[in-house]
């Protein structure tokens, strides 16, 4: 609860705070509403062929398989959002960069499957 608790006080603090973030996570209109803005850095922890397949427009890819919490971007003024297909990898990312005493990280639960259920943009290649 910590976590989330922090990742929610960022969100607020960078202008995200809507009914979408709650307990370190994030939903669509959210991460929409922060890429646009340039307010997100949004981690798709996905492997290397499924983000070619399809990813959203601006992501950065760090592998689940070889993903350590010390590659992650440091956050500065903007929020890291974790994604993967389903949401799944995400909250293991999420927990696993906590663990490692990173508490600014945010899951967007919903991730590929609800981005492309909704229609939000998907660009392929590396």
């Amino acid at each position: 609860m910590r976590s989330g608790l922090a990742a929610a006080a960022l969100a607020l603090a960078l202008g995200l705070a809507t009914p979408a973030v709650a307990e370190g996570v994030i939903g669509m209109d959210a991460v929409k509403a922060g890429l646009d803005s340039g307010r997100i850095i949004l981690v798709d922890v996905r492997e290397p062929d499924e983000f070619a397949a399809g990813h959203v427009p601006g992501a950065i890819n760090l592998p689940m398989s070889t993903f350590s919490p010390s590659v992650l971007p440091r956050a500065g003024d903007k929020t890291v959002v974790v994604m993967c297909r389903s949401g799944r990898r995400a909250g293991q990312a999420q927990a696993i960069a906590a663990s490692a005493g990173r508490r600014d990280i945010v899951d967007y639960a919903g991730s590929m499957i609800e981005w492309t259920a909704k229609g939000g943009p998907v660009t392929t290649g590396k």
